[in-house]
């Protein structure tokens, strides 16, 4: 293990081929948006009228402005700041967390117009039922994969943004850099040491080949250098290796890194990288996970909160909260 780069220690008994179901049914702020109270109304007006906001004036619908209201009622956000990025599916903002730290506010747009491109991506996948072809469920099934992704590369020693909470179509995440100064994509840096670089992503890949994931778009554009480590970020499409074309994905991922780090003099082979990654991973089970740390894999309720196999609630650490 390499001190630089920040690779993080791999995690005992990280889950692999058993998958937690994801839930796209009605939301309390699908609730919030039909009753349309004094209060939620005051709080849609004032989100409307800030100036991060009026341009999605027309781009969010009640249900996301409700989504954004429950969540700052749950105490995971304060004030909204700024676009940290902008795109045709969705803008992450900056926000203040609940405990008056930054964090990451990611909105995607029900009416994002690449929802057939977002099927392709979870169509296979064993957390899903089958997905109508409606734009709602198709983008509210791909932000609650987006956090089951992030909770399950965490479990595996993937050091990627830390979940914090979800709400319909919005996800609140750990801001990876500071105000103002937004960590930069490995594209936008000097690569100081390209073959420990090169190794720490090629171990990133190989655990969340483990816990059964691959990444699906990974490149020197989706991973950032924050604080002397590499951190892998956009897992929204990342799909189960049960998808059909899971290979293909994994075998684009080894290509956009090999070429990358190979033009950074890094000894970096494609062919090599998939064969390593296939050849190394080593699946647990769910049984091995839930007596291996005491926590099991973790679900994920409609509202975004975590639960255990009994459909309680519980905490970052796997114990029953206090919302029981």
């Amino acid at each position: 293990m390499t001190d630089d780069y920040g690779l993080v220690e791999e995690t005992e008994g990280a889950p692999g081929d058993e998958f937690e179901e994801i839930d796209v049914s009605d939301t309390e702020a699908d609730r919030i948006a039909r009753t349309q109270d004094r209060e939620f109304s005051e709080f849609r007006k004032r989100l409307k009228d800030a100036d991060q906001f009026k341009v999605e004036a027309g781009a969010f619908d009640d249900a996301t402005y409700a989504a954004i209201y429950k969540l700052v009622q749950d105490g995971h956000l304060g004030a909204v700041g700024g676009p940290i990025s902008t795109g045709k599916e969705a803008n992450v903002y900056e926000a203040l967390g609940g405990d008056d730290g930054d964090v990451a506010m990611k909105v995607y747009r029900i009416n994002a117009s690449d929802f057939r491109h977002m099927r392709d991506y979870l169509e296979g996948d064993p957390r899903l039922d089958e997905i109508r072809g409606d734009k709602k469920t198709v983008v509210l099934a791909w932000t609650q994969k987006e956090y089951a992704n992030l909770l399950r590369a965490r479990a595996a020693g993937v050091r990627v943004p830390e979940p914090i909470a979800v709400q319909r179509n919005v996800l609140v995440m750990e801001l990876i850099g500071r105000e103002d100064d937004h960590a930069p994509t490995l594209n936008d840096v000097d690569v100081e040491n390209p073959q420990t670089a090169f190794e720490v992503v090629r171990e990133y890949m190989r655990r969340l080949y483990s816990a059964g994931l691959v990444h699906g778009d990974l490149s020197e554009y989706n991973i950032v250098v924050y604080e002397g480590e590499l951190v892998v970020i956009d897992v929204g499409q990342s799909m189960t290796t049960h998808h059909p074309n899971s290979d293909d994905f994994l075998r684009r991922d080894c290509e956009n890194v090999a070429a990358f780090f190979s033009r950074q003099g890094a000894d970096a082979d494609a062919d090599d990288l998939y064969n390593y990654i296939t050849s190394h991973a080593d699946p647990s089970t769910d049984a091995e996970t839930t007596e291996g740390d005491g926590r099991g894999v973790e679900q994920v309720d409609a509202d975004g909160e975590r639960v255990d196999a009994d459909g309680e609630h519980v905490d970052a650490d796997g114990e029953q909260s206090d919302a029981n």
